[in-house]
């Protein structure tokens, strides 16, 4: 059949086929990629529902999609170990790893003479273990009374005595509790910050892992965009227990922009939490500090942000406190995350780092494993160090 022999209706039926197709492409828009959508407006844009401004530093906190931020979920998921489990299992690594602190003191308190330089012994035992200066002293001297009035002959006797004076340190008192209940229709928000090679991004990821296992909906935010490798293991994180991941796909995004997506997920979504990890390191201190107060003034336009964590890698002893002077004065920092106490007999650093802030240890890493997290118990903590 000749071209001119077509009937007519065939050319229209191929037209409208043609324009029916060239129609979907154009109403769908870009392709997202797996497992999610990613952001396609202006870094520039304004922050929808809110007015954007200066910051403190001269720049403008952008809103939401600054970064072309992207949300992943996952394919395949675990199932964390439950809070109760893993502390029982943490404990036994704390007594462990801190056995040498707490059979010291019993040993020299056990003597049938506690001469001073028996008290020398102790205080350098207890500076040694990072408990600070400061409340060595107040250990020292407090159970030099008690010695005087109580005596020390009974092993038993000795172990209360000390276990109560190396308690009222610790402080009980103190809430530890973490700020994760939703609130005004929105989700907690927990910023973590602290500096490279604490375990932050894991911290993030483990702490993700507690929350699941307590039924809570999780967000997280991968609003660490200068170091490459750090968005690609938070989401691997996320993803073996079907957490959303916010991230972007360009390195060295506005970190501003990926946290503000992240938290206006996690309120879309009706989350309960949203994690926000954060990069530890810029060129210097007072860039990394600026970034900092940025992300929190761009999230504060979304929702409150509820938590900021501080994450102190437990084997650093005083360079830990140095660390967490910095962060305080950059942020409002509301707990700590000491990781690494497995692999320090320094326990002590929690009561030199609580006094030093004025702020509670809230969670600690014992180990390398995904589960190896747990809220900080005073007492428990006490009782590791002298088992």
């Amino acid at each position: 059949m000749h071209v001119d022999q077509i009937p007519v209706y065939v050319y229209v039926i191929v037209a409208v086929v043609i324009l029916a197709l060239l129609g979907f492409v154009l109403l769908r828009g870009p392709k997202a990629p797996p497992g999610g959508y990613k952001s396609t407006r202006d870094p520039d844009d304004p922050i929808p529902g809110g007015a954007g401004g200066d910051g403190a530093d001269g720049s403008t906190d952008s809103g939401a999609g600054g970064a072309g931020t992207t949300v992943k979920e996952a394919p395949s998921l675990d199932r964390p170990e439950s809070v109760g489990s893993r502390m029982a299992r943490l404990r036994g690594r704390l007594a462990k790893s801190n056995n040498v602190f707490g059979r010291g003191l019993l040993a020299l308190l056990s003597r049938d003479r506690i001469d001073q330089d028996v008290w020398d012994e102790i205080e350098e035992t207890l500076l040694l273990a990072d408990l600070g200066s400061e409340a060595s002293m107040d250990l020292v001297e407090a159970l030099q009374r008690r010695v005087k009035v109580e005596g020390t002959q009974d092993p038993n006797h000795v172990k209360a005595m000390l276990r109560e004076e190396l308690l009222k340190l610790v402080d009980p008192t103190m809430d530890r509790s973490l700020a994760i209940d939703r609130k005004d229709m929105a989700p907690a928000v927990v910023l973590v910050v602290g500096v490279n090679g604490v375990g932050k991004t894991t911290t993030v990821g483990k702490l993700a892992r507690v929350l699941v296992a307590e039924d809570k909906d999780v967000v997280l935010g991968a609003a660490d965009t200068f170091r490459a490798a750090a968005a690609d293991q938070l989401q691997t994180w996320g993803n073996r227990v079907g957490v959303v991941t916010v991230r972007s796909e360009t390195e060295g995004a506005d970190p501003a922009s990926v946290a503000f997506d992240a938290v206006k997920t996690g309120i879309e979504s009706e989350s309960d939490v949203v994690l926000l990890d954060t990069a530890g390191r810029l060129q210097n201190k007072a860039g990394l500090m600026d970034q900092l107060g940025k992300i929190k003034r761009v999230v504060g336009k979304a929702a409150d942000v509820d938590e900021v964590l501080l994450v102190i890698d437990a084997t650093t002893g005083q360079n830990g406190m140095v660390q967490a002077k910095v962060f305080s004065e950059a942020v409002n920092v509301t707990g700590i995350v000491l990781t690494k106490l497995d692999g320090t007999a320094k326990g002590g650093i929690v009561v030199a780092i609580q006094r030093a802030l004025g702020v509670p240890v809230k969670l600690i890493g014992l180990g390398e494993g995904p589960d190896d997290l747990a809220p900080f118990d005073a007492e428990q903590f006490v009782d590791a160090l002298l088992d």
